[in-house]
């Protein structure tokens, strides 16, 4: 039961926090949607929120992983790492949404994913599969930053 429970726990304290940040940015993302000039790669705006839920639900997988591994320094620190990137990706919405800065979002989504990459050689010391499962993550932010930075440039 403790292993169903923790990979419970930490899957929905991930989509909360995606949840949170989207109905805290809602109408802000629905007028970027109709105001913001967006350049032609950009997905259609249906695509983030099923990204984003499955993004979120691998990291809890992976972080659930590794809080289920045996306690060490390596498992510590992959867990402060993981609340501390899960931190700075919540507020990157509210940057980019709330506070239309789009350069400063751009700056601050480079944090993070300098933060995720971190986090995955962490992850990769207590469980390589936590570690692989957040490659799509990585992935996704990278071709967020390239769509951030065309966003303030068009902007």
């Amino acid at each position: 039961m403790k292993r169903w429970t923790s990979y419970a726990f930490w899957i929905l304290l991930t989509e909360l926090i995606g949840v949170v940040a989207a109905a805290l940015t809602m109408e802000n993302t629905r007028l970027f949607s109709q105001t913001v000039e967006q350049p032609p790669f950009a997905p259609p705006a249906w695509i983030f929120p099923v990204v984003w839920t499955v993004l979120y639900a691998l990291m809890g997988i992976g972080v659930a992983k590794v809080s289920l591994s045996m306690d060490s320094p390596f498992r510590r620190k992959a867990l402060n790492l993981f609340v501390a990137q899960l931190t700075v990706n919540f507020f990157w919405s509210l940057i980019f949404f709330n506070a239309k800065a789009y350069g400063f979002a751009l700056l601050w989504l480079m944090l993070l994913w300098v933060m995720i990459l971190w986090m995955i050689f962490a992850f990769a010391k207590v469980d390589k599969t936590s570690a692989l499962l957040q490659i799509p993550y990585l992935l996704w932010v990278t071709f967020a930053g390239f769509l951030n930075y065309r966003i303030w440039r068009l902007n």
